[in-house]
């Protein structure tokens, strides 16, 4: 294999995680160990940055610096939601070559491996020799090939503790209490909320996945059900639920059938996808379910960016993991001249290895969606296997107890 001497540029895109930085990190902090790589840029805001010509100088960064942002929750580099087309991709390499950059990779989840393929194809078209490596990273842990995703392990935790929490207040003051968590197509990381569980009465006690259709009068029902045996309830529900199909015969997001229910144009972000966030589905729930059931303390929440690139509640599994997948990229770059999507392994219990998917239409465009035998279907829930699966990601969480005392009769 001959040695590719260039320049090398790093960018973040799509929403940021508690651990993108320690990806970040690694591949610079890796980089500069391959004296074939001689400038290192940061691009900021993504692609944009590199097409713009928004670069910094990541090799003038002290290494106490980069050590601290490794330790800092979201992109450090700034982030962006373009994809390119080819009138893009043009501008990118008109970039590339005047700076000479035979290295570029990019920390991302589905639509920036997309991205990264889009630029490989392009690379190649125009005979321009260079490596190009997708890092993985997503909260919502949906890549294919790959056993799991950093910035997943990070949410997860956060999602477990907030829900940990709910419950002990909801059990205090009982009521029902629902929240959306992230998740358009896979249910993950709502999922994730049964690790808050520690006695057999605690919440969530319903939890509701995009893997299955989501049925208003059935929801009601385990609601009532629910609440009739623990004097409380609270809901797990992902932002990707759905309720019925579109005129292709795909799933329309519930809330997607709320906006034009109401006569509202659904919004949409620069890759066609409806965006999920707000408020709206939450409020519509909590309606129904006080309406409906006619009951009175019911309240809602939308966990929203919270769970993305919260402070202080991140797993040390993830924050290795982010780390190792940034140092790997680069190692399949220079080492062995390769391109493609950095993935892992799950051997035993708990170790990971590294593997470079070099087909990254494998990984762009799909979506890996919970198994069947995560998902408990009789009592909207998961199954053990699931706990199993999630359980080293997210480490231990903080302990809570239940008073034991003796009633005085």
């Amino acid at each position: 294999m001959s040695i590719l001497e260039g320049n090398m540029v790093i960018a973040q895109g799509g929403g940021p995680t508690a651990v993108i930085n320690q990806s970040l990190v690694g591949a610079v902090l890796e980089a500069t160990r391959y004296p074939q790589i001689k400038q290192i840029y940061g691009a900021l805001h993504g692609v944009r940055g590199l097409r713009d010509g928004t670069l910094v100088d990541l090799r003038a960064t002290t290494h106490a610096n980069l050590e601290a942002i490794a330790q800092t929750p979201s992109a450090a580099l700034l982030s962006t939601r373009d994809k390119p087309d080819a009138a893009y991709c043009q501008k990118l390499f008109e970039q590339m070559k005047a700076r000479d950059i035979r290295y570029f990779f990019y920390i991302g989840g589905n639509d920036s491996s997309e991205t990264v393929k889009i630029i490989g194809e392009y690379a190649q078209q125009a005979a321009y020799e260079m490596r190009v490596v997708h890092i993985p990273k997503t909260i919502d842990n949906d890549l294919t090939v790959t056993d799991h995703t950093p910035g997943f392990g990070s949410a997860a935790r956060f999602v477990a503790q907030a829900f940990a929490g709910a419950n002990l207040d909801n059990r205090a003051l009982p009521g029902v209490y629902l929240a959306v968590i992230m998740g358009r197509s896979a249910g993950f990381l709502t999922a994730a909320s049964a690790l808050a569980r520690r006695y057999p009465d605690d919440g969530p006690h319903l939890i509701y996945v995009p893997e299955k259709q989501f049925v208003v009068d059935s929801f009601l029902q385990d609601v009532r059900r629910v609440y009739d045996q623990h004097g409380r309830c609270i809901i797990a529900l992902s932002e990707g639920v759905w309720s019925e199909l579109d005129s292709k015969g795909k799933p329309k997001p519930m809330i997607v059938s709320i906006f034009e229910q109401q006569g509202q144009e659904v919004p949409r972000d620069s890759f066609g996808h409806p965006r999920l966030g707000g408020g709206a589905l939450a409020d519509t729930l909590v309606s129904l379910i006080t309406e409906k059931l006619q009951l009175k303390r019911v309240r809602g929440d939308t966990f929203g960016y919270l769970q993305r690139s919260f402070v202080g509640c991140v797993s040390e599994v993830d924050q290795r993991e982010a780390r190792e997948v940034g140092q790997k990229a680069v190692q399949f770059a220079c080492g062995l001249g390769q391109s493609g999507s950095v993935c892992m392994r799950r051997i035993g219990n708990y170790v990971v290895e590294y593997f470079l998917e070099t087909d990254i239409s494998k990984i762009g465009g799909k979506v890996r969606h919970m198994p069947d035998e995560w998902i408990n279907n009789a009592h909207n829930d998961v199954t053990p296997a699931f706990l199993e699966y999630a359980r080293p990601l997210i480490g231990q969480i903080p302990a809570f107890e239940q008073l034991q005392a003796t009633p005085i009769s």
